[in-house]
């Protein structure tokens, strides 16, 4: 049951196109299919010093070799310089790889690093691919980021720190913790899972001294859910949460906000570490870093996370496959 994922290098002025080369000479446990510019991926395979043969979907690729749908750009990338022209064709791919899942071409989605500065500057709103792949099924989603020794989800994404106490409502947290409680279940093989909720104010709000929110808000939807069956931990303070004796206690942690557990994540393990979208009816598994322009086409770039992603996208992939 070899699954068959889409791959999406994401900004082409970045490392996402040498990531991917790299990942065709490394090889996964499964059929890739790279929706991007073919010339942009030859480019980055020509700056690194390593043959890339692209081939059409549908037929058998082997070391150095990767099947290619077009997504043409409007102008060649240059290294190191994101080009807000070519913002149409970045989310032209993701949204021909994640329509290609959702009509179950493909068994599951990895994706690339994106510039978001250039795609706004490009005359598209853009906050996340995560929001946007959401959007595209109409389903609610959860971000959860991952590496060998923690998962750690989100109530809460690409908020400033001002919005993210109003957008914790009781009906969103409680979608949030069903989304998760259901991947881990169906996508990590947890019967049980055992889920740590991070309260959102310092001390977990102190009994109501440092904030409300946990004894008005997070709290009674533990009980809820609770009530239905879920294994949840907390409110719990965010400094002592991430203790490693308590970790071992725990099958997943669910912050409040991004910056309030993904440094704990990213520290870590951060080469390691890859971002999953829960939620969507296909596995779509991203890399934890940016398009490092800087590093763009020197052959420089840590593949760690791709490879991660891609490993982890064929194992969910295959896991849905089975019958």
């Amino acid at each position: 049951m070899r699954p068959r994922l889409a791959l999406v290098p994401g900004e082409p002025a970045g490392i996402g196109p040498e990531l991917c080369v790299r990942l065709a000479h490394r090889g996964v446990a499964a059929d890739l299919v790279a929706y991007a510019d073919p010339d942009a991926l030859l480019a980055a395979a020509a700056a690194i010093g390593l043959p890339l043969r692209l081939r059409n979907p549908g037929q058998a690729c082997g070391p150095g070799e990767l099947a290619v749908q077009p997504v043409p750009q409007a102008r060649p990338s240059r290294f190191g310089h994101a080009d807000p022209a070519n913002a149409p064709a970045v989310v032209k791919a993701l949204l021909d790889a994640g329509a290609a899942c959702l009509a179950g071409d493909h068994d599951g989605l990895v994706t690339g690093p994106v510039h978001k500065a250039s795609i706004n500057d490009g005359g598209i709103p853009y906050t996340g691919t995560t929001e946007l792949l959401a959007r595209q099924a109409g389903t609610n989603v959860v971000m959860m980021l991952a590496n060998p020794s923690l998962r750690v989800a989100l109530a809460t994404t690409h908020l400033p720190l001002r919005a993210v106490a109003d957008a914790i409502t009781a009906r969103a947290l409680t979608l949030t913790l069903q989304v998760l409680h259901a991947a881990l279940v169906r996508d990590f093989g947890l019967a049980a899972p055992r889920i740590a909720v991070l309260g959102l104010n310092p001390h977990a709000g102190e009994d109501g001294h440092l904030g409300h929110e946990e004894i008005t808000t997070i709290a009674p939807v533990l009980q809820a859910l609770r009530a239905q069956g879920m294994d949840l931990i907390g409110p719990l303070p965010a400094d002592t949460a991430f203790l490693p004796q308590r970790l071992a206690g725990f099958d997943a942690v669910l912050a409040m906000y991004h910056d309030q557990g993904l440094p704990v994540l990213k520290h870590a393990g951060f080469e390691q570490a890859v971002n999953i979208t829960l939620g969507l009816p296909y596995p779509r598994v991203a890399v934890d870093h940016g398009t490092a322009l800087e590093l763009a086409g020197r052959g420089l770039a840590d593949p760690s996370s791709l490879f991660a992603a891609a490993d982890l996208c064929a194992q969910l992939g295959a896991r849905r496959k089975t019958p």
